[in-house]
Parts: structure tokens; C-alpha cells; sequence
């Protein structure tokens, strides 16, 4: 028996592990420490990669920024003038001059993220009386000036790139903590400054400087530029406009505290546009101080000078008498017939319905009253098919005055879609009635002029959660040829709000070096007439040849209609 037991026993001696205890403990530890660790890997998640490439993007635009407001400006003299110049981040580019305590000029040079905003800090005594002490040195101003822009641009683009890398670079390292994810937002704020730069390049618009808008104090000196025909004669490059601006800002910082008045050109008439009043009493007084301001010669108003069109409200129109200009008018839909009949009395207004057409100030206008009178809505409206049919008799009337040898040079109707009929007919309509400012070229070459509410909504501006603005413009015919040289938009706060505005346009052909007064024939076929906005040279509407101002009139028998006859005389009361 004992023989095989001991046979039996050995082999299993020989199976059994050496350190049996250490081998389980191990085993247990390690199940331990993997349960352990479970929890807490099924817990914590690493980020997603969206959520961390847009946590690096917030930190380089926060470091980019913060480094130009620390350290991303430069002093730099430009003329007569110290300046600071400071690149912004913005949505929509540009450039912002601001003359303390003036106001601010705005320019639209260029579309990127980034503005140029030029500080104007003070006027160096020094360098402003050598100016005045020798006239002749304003004949290298445009040189000096230009030498010190670029000096400025030069520095502050390299001062611009220290200050976004490091401020991206410092912020990456505040917040990540490594430095390579520093590294790589300094190297992001780089591309994306570079990029801007690029955008800024391709988009430079040297001409911004012929359309400002003006805000503050310079809303109300729109001379800066110089006048509708000094801009067209004498700002064709960008280095001539930059030191006429110069010279004029010096101009009116060597006047201190009086502002020079607008001086308008001899050889233009400006006429006055509004719309949409709707009992607002304070447009008579803005209306007023436009009409003194500017010299005006002419005022329209292209209706819904009313709101309910009752003849409660006609004492409301007695301002009006005390213009002292002349002040044509059209019908609107909220002006009723009486309205119309109360007006026809005084003596320095001129209404026009069914195509009438009178002269004024030498300007011909022709035009129709709304043919719906819808002052709240209990009156079904007729909808656009009868302003259509207004417009076409509108039409019909402007080629009666061709065929007499009398055409019109402005057309005036409440609604658009009354004045879009008159397209080829006349180079300028007027309407309103959409309570917002448009300028459109119809097909034939007709430029639709549409202008805001110049009561701000009137009684209905408290309807909505913002004011509506008070717009208005100055148009600047040109007295010879009658067309459109350019034009003011002003533009001022609603109810409650006390902004002021001053946009300076003018049509393409003469913004464009080299382009005369007076149009070609439209090789594209569109048709477009005197001054237009938009591409090629257009030729003139039928009845109404267009020459260069200045130049002597076509002689009798040549197709030149016959001199423009006096005003037509209004019916008796």
C-alpha cells in the first residue's frame, strides 16, 4: 500500500506551484486595481476635437484683441495734424476718422475684419503756423501727407503683427499651459492677421473718400469734401482727396469754435427731397434749417404728408407757407382730396396730379396723385394693379410733354410702383412711401429715387420697438443739363434719439476718372440715362438729349426741344 501511495504522491508534488500565496495575491491586486480604475475611466472623457479647435480660436481672437488695445497703436504726425492709428476687429472694414470735437468721418476703403481707426489728437501749433505763414507750402501738402500716411500705415502694421502674436501667444500659454499650444496661437492670430491684411488689399476702394458719412458736428459741414462740383472736377485720385481732407480739417480746426457754412457751387440747384411726413410737426423745423443750411432751391414732396387726411389736420400743412420756396407735391395715401384742395391755395405750392407738369427754379416736374386713400384699415386697398395704371397714364402724360417739346426732367409718384412706370421717359423719378431710402436704375435708364419717412414714421413710430429714422436729401441738378450730379442723404435719429448723418453720393460714371458729364450711347443695350450707379455709359431717354454742361444748346431744328416755357400758371382757388 505504501509503495503506490508514494507513487501517487509524487508527481502531484512536483504540479504544485512554489509560492502559491504571493501568485493569488498578485491575481487579486490587479482585479482590485482594474475594478478601481473602471469607474473612473468610464467617467472622465477626453474633449472633442470641435470643442477644443473652437476653445483655441476663442483664445487666439481674445489674445489678438487684447494685444491691439495694449500695445497695437502708433503716434504718428500727418501734417499739420497729430494722429494715433489703431487697427480694430470689425465686421465690416473701413475706416474711421475721428476729429474730436467734431465728430467722425467714415470711409468704406476696404471689407475685412478689421477697421482702421485714425485719432485726431490735436492741431501742432508749430507746423500749423508755417502753413498759414507760407500759403505756398499747401502746394506739397498732398506729398507730405501721403509720405506720412505710409510712414504710419508701415509702422502701425508691424507694431499690429508683435502685438496679435503676442498677445495670442501669452493668452495660450495663460490658458494651456504648454508651450506648444501657445506656440500654435500665436502662429493662428498670425495667418488670421495676414488673411485680414489680404482681404484688405483686394477690397481697397481708393474712391471711399468721395462718399463719406459724416456724424456729429461734421454732419452739418458737409463742405469738407467740397461741393457736388468741386468733387467731380478736382478729387479724381486718392492722394488729392486724403490732402484736401487734411487741408479742410486744418481749415476748420483753425476756426476753432465757428464751423464754416456751406458754400454750394453757383452752377448747381439743389432741391430738396421728402416724403411721408405723417403729422410729424418737428420735420417743418428740420425742413426749415435744411432749406437755409443748403441754400435750396426747390423742395418735393412725393406725399402721405397726413396720416388720416381729415380736415382737422390741415392747419397742420400751414408751415409750409413760411418755407419761402417753391414746394411741389404729390398725393399720397394717406392725404385725402381735401387735403390736396387746401393746398392748391398757398401761393408757393405746386400740385401735380393726372401728369401735370409745371416749371420751377428751372426744373421741369411732372407728376400723379396716389389713386388710393387708405388712412387706416377699415378702407380696402386696391392693391398694386391701380398705382400701375397710375403710372402708365403718368407715362402717357411724359410723352404728350415730348411730342410738345417740353419734356420733363423729374417725375414724381407717392408709390414705386407708380414711378417705375415713367422708366425711359424722364432721368430722375421720385416716390416713397416704403418708409425706407432706395436708389435703383429701371431697365430703360430712369434712376428711381425712393426716400425714407422725413417724419420718422410719424404717429406710428411708437409702433415699433425702435424708432423709425427721419431721412431725407439733397439732390444736386446740374443747371444747365438738369441731371443728377449728386446727392446728400441725411439721415437723422427717431423719436427720442439725437443722431445726425450726412452721406455724400455720387453716380458711377463720375466717380470714375476720366468719365464726362455727358453720356454715350449703352453699347450693352441696357439703356441706362445720365447719371447712373450702375456699369458701362448710358445713353439718354427719347425727348430728353443730354450735353455737357456748359456747352452751347443744339441749334433750332437739330431735334433740341424748344427752351423750357415758364411756369404753368395754377388754378384759381
Amino acid at each position: 500500500m505504501a509503495g503506490p501511495h508514494r507513487g501517487h504522491t509524487r508527481p502531484m508534488a512536483r504540479d504544485v506551484p512554489r509560492f502559491p500565496f504571493r501568485t493569488s495575491l498578485t491575481r487579486i491586486q490587479g482585479h482590485l486595481s482594474s475594478s478601481r480604475d473602471a469607474p473612473t475611466s468610464a467617467l472622465v472623457h477626453s474633449p472633442h476635437p470641435y470643442a477644443r479647435a473652437l476653445g483655441l480660436f476663442a483664445v487666439v481672437l481674445l489674445g489678438a484683441w487684447l494685444g491691439l488695445l495694449i500695445v497695437g497703436s502708433v503716434k504718428t504726425p500727418v501734417g499739420p495734424m497729430d494722429t494715433k492709428m489703431t487697427l480694430r476687429p470689425s465686421l465690416t472694414g473701413g475706416t474711421k476718422i475721428n476729429v474730436s470735437p467734431l465728430g467722425a468721418l467714415e470711409l468704406s476703403t476696404h471689407t475685412a475684419p478689421i477697421r482702421l481707426d485714425v485719432d485726431v489728437d490735436q492741431l501742432d501749433p508749430v507746423r500749423s503756423q508755417a502753413l498759414v505763414e507760407h500759403p505756398e507750402r499747401l502746394s506739397g501738402l498732398q506729398g507730405e501727407v501721403s509720405h506720412d500716411v505710409m510712414d504710419g500705415t508701415t509702422e502701425l502694421a508691424v507694431r499690429s503683427v508683435v502685438a496679435v502674436v503676442s498677445g495670442a501667444t501669452a493668452l495660450g500659454l495663460a490658458v494651456y499651459r504648454r508651450p506648444r499650444r501657445a506656440l500654435v496661437a500665436g502662429g493662428l492670430a498670425l495667418t488670421l492677421l495676414a488673411a485680414s491684411g489680404v482681404g484688405a488689399y483686394a477690397t481697397w476702394n481708393p474712391k471711399s473718400v468721395l462718399e463719406p458719412r459724416f456724424s456729429g458736428l461734421l454732419s452739418s459741414a458737409p463742405q469738407v469734401v467740397g461741393s457736388a462740383r468741386s468733387i467731380v472736377n478736382d478729387f479724381n485720385v486718392y492722394q488729392k482727396e486724403l490732402a484736401r481732407l487734411v487741408t479742410n480739417v486744418t481749415k476748420l480746426y483753425d476756426a476753432a469754435s465757428t464751423l464754416p457754412t456751406f458754400q454750394p457751387d453757383p452752377a448747381t440747384l439743389r432741391v430738396l427731397h421728402v416724403s411721408d411726413i405723417h403729422l410729424n410737426p418737428a420735420a417743418w423745423h428740420i425742413i426749415g434749417s435744411l432749406v437755409e443750411q443748403y441754400g435750396i432751391h426747390l423742395i418735393i414732396d412725393s406725399g402721405d404728408t397726413m396720416d388720416h387726411g381729415a380736415s382737422a389736420e390741415n392747419t397742420f400743412l400751414d408751415p409750409i407757407a413760411d418755407l419761402d420756396v417753391p414746394y411741389v407735391w404729390v398725393r399720397g395715401n394717406h392725404d385725402s382730396r381735401g387735403t390736396q384742395e387746401y393746398l392748391r391755395r398757398m401761393k408757393n405750392v405746386r400740385v401735380l396730379d393726372e401728369g401735370r407738369a409745371v416749371t420751377v427754379a428751372g426744373v421741369r416736374v411732372a407728376g400723379s396723385g396716389d389713386p388710393q386713400f387708405t388712412p387706416d384699415r377699415s378702407v380696402e386697398a386696391q392693391g398694386d394693379p391701380a398705382e400701375r395704371m397710375t403710372g402708365i397714364r403718368l407715362a402717357s402724360a411724359l410723352r404728350d410733354q415730348q411730342r410738345a417739346g417740353t419734356p420733363a426732367h423729374i417725375a414724381v409718384a407717392h408709390n414705386p410702383v407708380a414711378a417705375r412706370e415713367t422708366d425711359g421717359l424722364v432721368p430722375l423719378a421720385l416716390s416713397g412711401h416704403i418708409h425706407h431710402r432706395e436708389t435703383q436704375m429701371l431697365p430703360h435708364g430712369t434712376r428711381l429715387k425712393i426716400e425714407g419717412s422725413t417724419g420718422g414714421g410719424g404717429l406710428r413710430a411708437v409702433q415699433n420697438e425702435t424708432p423709425e429714422k427721419v431721412q431725407m436729401s439733397v439732390l444736386y441738378l446740374d443747371r444747365t443739363t438738369k441731371r443728377l450730379q449728386a446727392w446728400d442723404e441725411i439721415t437723422l435719429g427717431g423719436l427720442g434719439l439725437t443722431t445726425a448723418e450726412v452721406s455724400r453720393h455720387l453716380p458711377q460714371e463720375i466717380v470714375t476718372p476720366g468719365a464726362g458729364a455727358s453720356p454715350s450711347p449703352d453699347p450693352s443695350g441696357t439703356g441706362g440715362t445720365g447719371p447712373s450707379s450702375g456699369t458701362g455709359s448710358p445713353a439718354p431717354p427719347t425727348g430728353s438729349p443730354s450735353r455737357t454742361p456748359g456747352a452751347a444748346p443744339p441749334a433750332p431744328g437739330a431735334g433740341a426741344p424748344s427752351p423750357t416755357p415758364p411756369d404753368v400758371p395754377l388754378p384759381a382757388p
